[in-house]
């Protein structure tokens, strides 16, 4: 088990992290030291440059060394939920990743390296809930990207590389303070920046402490919702009795532990309890 060490967080030692290498179903190898209160990027790691996939999400991470482009065998880099203001201009030597996720840190446009955009494989690039306003144009190298983040940050208008991205596929730019152009070319583009709608149900466990709060928010909202509108059609609004809350889910039946049928007993049973 790694060491505590207090405010300063966890102890990595080098045999602590190669204990943490998994190999994952397409055969690559995986090491994953996520959400275990990691304030410094552990330099034991930079000795198993060889790891095809990173993950360090969830931690406490302010700063990434300057020599993290070394870990030249990388494929996927996940750093999520961490305190990043910056990335290190090495990162473009990192020239095999076709993820990297950097959302939910403290990055500014000027902490986000122009050398970015020498990542040409990368599929996913995840930047939402930062605080940018602009992203070098660089990025118009990246020809294979087919899914971008920029949710939650200060773009008041579209990155202009954007429009030359033609593999891209999904595009989320929500929670932005955009000012749109009445040009055709404008409002194309913002219809593809909009993401379909859809409704995934996660455990409560699988998320991190940011995410389950904005959904536990949200959960509440819509309670509100429904009873300040007791008594519209019932295709107004949900009904309280349609978002009750189950313990340690987000949503009923979400991943339940229970069977189907059990599971309808209970809502048979509670259903009597409100009439």
């Amino acid at each position: 088990m790694p060491k505590r060490r207090g405010a300063k967080g966890t102890k990595v030692t080098l045999k602590i992290a190669k204990k943490a290498i998994r190999m994952t179903p397409d055969g690559l190898y995986r090491l994953t030291l996520r959400n275990m209160g990691l304030t410094v990027f552990p330099k034991c790691l930079l000795k198993l440059a060889n790891v095809d996939e990173l993950d360090l999400s969830c931690n406490l991470l302010q700063k990434l060394p300057d020599n993290i482009g070394n870990f030249l065998s990388l494929r996927w880099l996940d750093l999520h939920s961490n305190k990043l203001e910056s990335v290190p201009e090495s990162i473009g030597n990192l020239v095999g990743l076709t993820h990297l996720n950097l959302c939910n840190n403290r990055l500014t446009s000027a902490g986000v390296p122009s050398t970015l955009g020498s990542l040409t494989n990368l599929k996913s690039l995840n930047l939402g809930m930062n605080q940018l306003d602009t992203l070098p144009p660089t990025l118009a190298a990246l020809d294979g990207l087919r899914e971008l983040g920029l949710f939650d940050n200060n773009f008041i208008k579209m990155p202009e590389f954007v429009k030359v991205l033609h593999n891209l596929t999904k595009v989320n730019i929500k929670q932005n303070p955009l000012a749109y152009a009445q040009g055709d070319d404008e409002r194309m583009l913002k219809k593809k920046a909009e993401p379909k709608e859809g409704v995934y149900l996660v455990h409560e466990s699988n998320l991190c402490t940011t995410c389950l709060k904005r959904c536990k928010a949200e959960r509440e909202s819509l309670m509100t919702e429904g009873r300040r509108g007791r008594g519209r059609c019932s295709g107004d609004i949900f009904e309280e009795k349609r978002i009750r809350s189950y313990s340690g889910l987000m949503a009923p039946n979400s991943v339940a532990k229970v069977s189907q049928d059990v599971w309808r007993i209970r809502q048979k049973v509670e259903y009597k309890k409100i009439k």
